[in-house]
């Protein structure tokens, strides 16, 4: 008479047959179970089609995303600006638009040439917007220190352009030619510059040569104006609205201000 083990030991011999469990070996595209019998043959899934979840979804990943390039630039010895403000309104908008998965905001501040060129080639931009100030002559006893305007002395044949930051702060002007070289360089990728700086309409038709919306300012802007314009401007297009549409929003939002400059902002577009 064979001896029982005893119920401990049957069942630990149980618990350590039931760990092993069953071995198997895969050869290409068959599973051999050896401690049994048959093949089990399965489908790669590279082959398998895909599920309708996976279908439906692949359109919503795959949409495009727009940047907005935001670039400040308030450099030393020019009157100071609420740039802080104007960029907050506009990723307040960014935050509140139903769209807002639709676009994302960059931004680089105390901007220099450099900066403006790197930016360009990081960030893939489709809207790029400068914030800052515009060089120009003006009439001798205006205040001109709630504008957005580095004055220069001088004739009315003194040199024009947009101020950006050179390496130590200081201002450095950059021409509408120098503008529009750069900018032509990224004609089919950037679709709308918007220049909300004094002074900028000789640079935004000359940008406007090659990409095919600019907006800028035929003379002095006030910083009120120049922030009203810009959130009115980005409340339209983080909608999904035209940028001809954003432009006269942003026109009329300086105008409900009761700000009587609503005629300043200009846009530009690409001949042809």
């Amino acid at each position: 008479m064979m001896n029982e083990l005893p119920e401990k030991e049957q069942s630990s011999k149980s618990l350590k047959g039931n760990r092993q469990g069953p071995v198997f070996n895969i050869t290409d595209s068959t599973i051999t179970n050896l401690t049994g019998s048959g093949d089990i043959h399965y489908q790669e899934a590279s082959n398998q089609p895909s599920s309708p979840i996976e279908e439906t979804r692949r359109p919503d990943e795959t949409r495009s995303v727009k940047t907005i390039l935001v670039l400040a630039a308030n450099p030393k010895g020019t009157s100071q600006l609420r740039l802080g403000e104007e960029v907050r309104k506009l990723q307040m908008g960014l935050e509140r638009s139903q769209q807002r998965n639709r676009f994302r905001i960059e931004q680089r501040w105390a901007v220099t040439v450099t900066d403006l060129r790197r930016a360009l080639l990081d960030c893939h931009p489709q809207i790029v917007h400068f914030s800052g100030h515009g060089v120009g002559t003006e009439a001798s006893g205006r205040d001109r220190s709630s504008t957005r305007k580095a004055v220069v002395s001088g004739s009315a044949s003194a040199p024009e352009g947009l101020l950006f930051e050179d390496e130590t702060g200081q201002s450095q002007l950059v021409s509408a030619n120098a503008l529009a070289s750069l900018f032509a360089l990224f004609g089919n990728q950037v679709e709308c510059v918007v220049l909300n700086a004094c002074y900028s309409a000789v640079q935004a038709k000359a940008i406007a040569q090659h990409i095919p919306y600019v907006v800028g300012m035929k003379r002095a802007i006030g910083d009120k104006a120049a922030i009203e314009f810009a959130i009115g401007f980005y409340d339209a297009v983080l909608a999904g609205r035209s940028v001809e549409f954003a432009y006269q929003l942003g026109c009329t939002a300086i105008q409900l201000a009761r700000i009587p400059e609503h005629l300043t902002p200009i846009l530009e577009q690409k001949s042809g």
